[in-house]
């Protein structure tokens, strides 16, 4: 668990910078069958917790978007 722990800790930028290099290492080929495994498992640590972050920061925007006359409203966020 010390791994999902870790992930945990880790800011959306971090958890993408170790995700994208986790993806170059699969890619690569180069990786043993056992430290491939390990890595997606990883990644997938790691997938998920960038989806989490990006959720709530969703939710958050839709908390703080603002009328056209400059009274705070909640409404839905869109992203494309």
């Amino acid at each position: 668990m010390a791994e999902i722990d870790d992930i945990q800790t880790l800011t959306f930028e971090q958890a993408l910078a170790e995700l994208e290099g986790i993806v170059a290492k699969l890619e690569s080929g180069q990786a043993a069958l056992d430290d491939s495994i390990r890595l997606y498992e990883r990644g997938a640590q790691l997938k998920a917790h960038c989806e989490a972050r990006l959720e709530a920061a969703r939710l958050r925007v839709e908390k703080i978007v603002v009328g056209a006359q400059g009274t705070p409203s909640a409404e839905p966020a869109e992203f494309s």
